[in-house]
């Protein structure tokens, strides 16, 4: 024994209390990847019968807001949730506590209902991380696959751009292949640019006596950045485009975006009609151009354009906004509403302001959402038959002990979960996972099928 350090010997009382307190866990772990089996039965009915859809963008937003997911958590839930649809002997194997969510959420990546039944009996067998080799493995083979994941990277690039404490900017991202392979080019060719200029430089002045220390590549990838900003900035994103290129224009009479309900035109420049709802939602924030008709319906003159919320107050409105304000949302960038009309003298203060994004911008004017601003300054939200929306609800109150309640209700369905309910068939031996692809997934059986066939 080393001095200094301490060894608990365990007596045989204390390795009992030991297996005893991990029967405990493994037995209630079962118990919540059950009630997982539930939870994902209520995602998929209330997904399927829209319950979502009272002014969110998705199941998966909804379930952020009311139950207090992490987005990407709420996401992979809907996801599973819907895979288990078409895949009943692994949602029933998660419900009995057999299979634990972690298995399941990795093998409804593959499985079809074609190869449901060997893919639950890998679950069975193996850990989660065979499970997991095993899906990696699977995936290669599985073209379909390949394409599905070529989509979800679609879904998933994101640019995250914010301040660090100390000032500095943080820049953190995921691109598609195909747009990392050009943001990278554009990055060698703004690096060489730089390089080349320190050339010039040098050249033009003469070494320094005190030569300086080379940047190292993060140095330069951030230099090379910088020159793309400026140049973009510089050179414009479309060179020669009017703005007038990508405005949208509505002529709508003055009666109408005061009243939806008066008598007057609200149509697009084609000709097209639009509800007064939208003329409201595209005059919020916006361009207007006063056109004053005479009696013949010539216009007989025109005012100068106006913007509606100057570009100071814009500024403010999204610093202290900071994304979407419909409960659950939060999106960038946002559209500034105002709250009471300015066609019904509402005035364009920032107190009469609110960021929606697009979405729920469409909502409050065009679905019957509603916006007020509280004496204190918080934001009410009212759905469209007038119950309140809150920015967070509150959390449902358990009269009981969760666990005993867990039990209570298994118990009355029939399900006889204990310690070893969930644990694998696995003895010790080594993985191989190319046989077992080679074993289970029907692309490389049906290979080995046509090779024997040509023999």
């Amino acid at each position: 024994m080393e001095i200094g350090t301490l060894r608990i010997v365990p007596t045989p009382e204390s390795i009992q209390e030991l297996d005893r307190l991990g029967d405990e866990i493994a037995e209630l772990a079962a118990h919540l990847d059950a009630a997982t089996g539930r939870l994902l039965d209520l995602i998929r009915e209330f997904d399927a019968r829209g319950g979502w859809g009272n002014g969110f963008r998705s199941c998966a937003h909804w379930l952020s807001w009311r139950v207090g997911f992490a987005p990407g958590a709420a996401r992979e839930h809907v996801r599973v949730a819907r895979a288990l649809g078409t895949l009943p002997l692994l949602g029933q194997a998660l419900a009995r506590g057999e299979l634990s969510y972690a298995k399941l959420r990795a093998l409804t990546r593959v499985a079809t209902p074609e190869t449901e039944e060997r893919l639950l009996a890998v679950g069975r067998a193996g850990t989660a991380e065979h499970v997991e080799r095993i899906v990696r493995g699977w995936r290669r083979v599985d073209r379909q696959a390949e394409a599905r994941e070529a989509a979800l990277q679609h879904t998933s690039r994101a640019l995250q751009v914010y301040p660090d404490s100390d000032g500095t900017v943080r820049i953190k991202g995921r691109l598609t292949a195909e747009v990392g392979v050009l943001f990278v080019q554009a990055l060698a060719a703004a690096r060489e640019a730089l390089y080349q200029q320190r050339r010039a430089s040098d050249a033009a002045t003469g070494p320094a006596d005190v030569p300086e220390e080379t940047p190292t590549m993060e140095q330069q990838q951030a230099d090379a950045l910088a020159l793309l900003a400026e140049t973009a900035l510089h050179h414009g994103i479309d060179p020669g485009a009017p703005g007038e290129r990508y405005q949208v224009v509505v002529h709508v009479d003055a009666e109408v975006l005061a009243h939806p309900d008066a008598p007057g035109q609200s149509v697009l420049e084609d000709g097209a009609r639009v509800p007064a709802g939208t003329s409201q939602r595209l005059a919020c924030d916006a361009s207007l151009v006063v056109m004053r008709h005479g009696r013949d319906g010539r216009v007989v003159e025109v005012d100068a354009r106006t913007r509606t919320i100057p570009p100071a107050l814009r500024r403010a409105l999204h610093h202290r906004d900071r994304g979407c304000r419909f409960p659950g949302c939060g999106l960038r960038p946002g559209q500034g509403h105002h709250i009471r009309h300015w066609a019904h003298g509402g005035p364009t203060t920032l107190s009469n302001l609110a960021l929606l994004c697009r979405r729920h911008h469409r909502a409050v004017h065009e679905e019957g959402y509603h916006i007020e601003r509280q004496p204190n300054g918080e934001l009410r939200f009212r759905r469209p038959d007038g119950r309140p929306l809150p920015e967070v609800p509150s959390s449902p109150k358990l009269a009981y002990d969760p666990v005993h309640v867990l039990r209570a209700r298994h118990e009355a369905q029939g399900l006889r979960i204990h310690a070893r309910t969930a644990m694998p068939g696995w003895l010790g031996e080594r993985l191989d996972v190319g046989w077992a692809i080679d074993v289970l997934h029907p692309l490389a059986a049906r290979k080995q099928s046509e090779v024997a066939a040509h023999e």
